[in-house]
């Protein structure tokens, strides 16, 4: 059994990771962190603003900055932004405070999912297809080098799939760090 500090969830957007993880961190009696927002609120801006104003590369900076407060902390289901996975030093950092688990979803599911979503940085194209399955590719080993878990979100809703992740983690992983 995998003993760690925080839970942290990883993996493509439109998998679930906020969804579940709120789910999770009520089960679980933890604290929910979402990445991205956590961004927002200490900067006051939208991740779009920052991808517009800063870059992706000033984005990266930022979560990287964040993220690793926030795997300083204990008792934390954290919800990590896509691309999270992209910086060497977050991976670490995961591997040393959490227990990952890589949501993962199909790209047909994940164009249903975002089809309405306009927040989203990288899909402010036309080809949202060609994105998802470009962003796949470059990500999907990233995804799995870092996972502890992987769990395939397509065709559950947000609340089966965190009762099945539940059922999963149980024996896999236990809150370690602080007395839980």
């Amino acid at each position: 059994m995998n003993s760690a500090s925080n839970l942290i969830l990883v993996g493509p957007m439109g998998a679930g990771k906020t969804s579940i993880g709120r789910r999770l961190a009520e089960q679980l009696q933890l604290a929910f962190v979402d990445a991205d927002r956590d961004i927002e609120l200490r900067t006051g801006a939208a991740v779009g603003t920052i991808f517009e104003c800063e870059g992706e590369a000033g984005f990266r900076a930022r979560e990287r900055a964040a993220l690793a407060e926030l795997f300083a902390g204990d008792g934390q289901v954290i919800a990590t932004g896509g691309g999270a996975v992209l910086d060497p030093a977050n991976r670490e950092r995961m591997r040393q405070r959490g227990f990952v688990v890589h949501l993962d979803v199909g790209v047909d599911a994940q164009l249903q999912r975002l089809a309405r979503d306009r927040t989203r940085p990288l899909l402010q194209r036309d080809d949202h297809e060609q994105v998802l399955r470009g962003l796949s590719a470059a990500r999907a080993s990233l995804y799995a080098d870092v996972a502890d878990l992987h769990f395939d979100t397509d065709g559950l809703t947000a609340a089966d799939a965190a009762c099945a992740l539940l059922g999963m983690l149980e024996g896999r992983w236990r809150r370690g760090g602080v007395a839980a």
